[in-house]
């Protein structure tokens, strides 16, 4: 059975209610991560980055209470765990999409995401949207642009509540290696308080990615 949120002892219930139907209740703020040890890192023991920064960011939103809230009408669902989905570029420089688990256990998760990624490469049907659950962030990359500011395409019909987060290029500013992050959140089930924490745990994570991630260094 599914969990709901106990709205009327919730402290932000009035702020749930005054977004909760806005035009537009999304808000958005990009920062700049420094991913420099993580590139290290993951070029020593040949880790993708790529999959390196999703887990990083799918397991601080894990560890977010409010990264779990998803709109069920007037009430608010908590799902146990949070995966991903993210956009892959395929060979014919169009795009589709890749679901994955998250699993805690960095190398478990690493693998499938790749066993995931594959599977959309070799089928038949390439451009594969899901809609069959929220329990996930939507993940995006431009590895072409170092944004400062990012929005997302979205169905005003639609009450998505489903956290967007979007990596940009990598570009280097003196000895520091930067990466661009967009958060894109519901402002109904969210401020901008659990967004800091969102990135205050990557962040932390990034300072020592070998703990985080759990590899061994040679």
């Amino acid at each position: 059975m599914p969990e709901y949120l106990d709205l009327e002892s919730w402290p932000r219930l009035a702020v749930f209610q005054f977004f909760r139907h806005f035009d537009k209740p999304y808000f958005n703020v990009c920062v700049q991560l420094d991913v420099t040890r993580l590139v290290q890192i993951c070029r020593q023991t040949s880790i993708s980055s790529f999959v390196a920064y999703h887990y990083l960011a799918l397991k601080a939103a894990n560890e977010i209470p409010e990264f779990h809230y998803r709109l069920s009408g007037e009430q608010v669902i908590i799902h146990p765990a949070v995966h991903g989905g993210s956009t892959l570029l395929l060979a014919n420089e169009t795009f589709s999409f890749v679901y994955f688990n998250y699993h805690d256990d960095f190398g478990q998760f690493a693998a499938e995401m790749k066993r995931a990624s594959e599977r959309v490469k070799a089928g038949p049907e390439k451009f594969l949207p899901r809609d069959d659950h929220d329990a996930l962030i939507h993940f995006t990359t431009l590895p072409w642009i170092s944004f400062t500011s990012f929005s997302h395409a979205r169905n005003w019909g639609r009450d998505d509540s489903v956290p967007k987060i979007a990596f940009g290029r990598f570009t280097k500013t003196g000895d520091r290696l930067l990466l661009p992050m967009s958060v894109e959140v519901h402002h109904a089930l969210m401020d901008g308080l659990h967004v800091g924490r969102l990135v205050n745990k990557i962040e932390s994570a990034l300072l020592q990615p070998e703990v985080s991630l759990n590899v061994k260094l040679t």
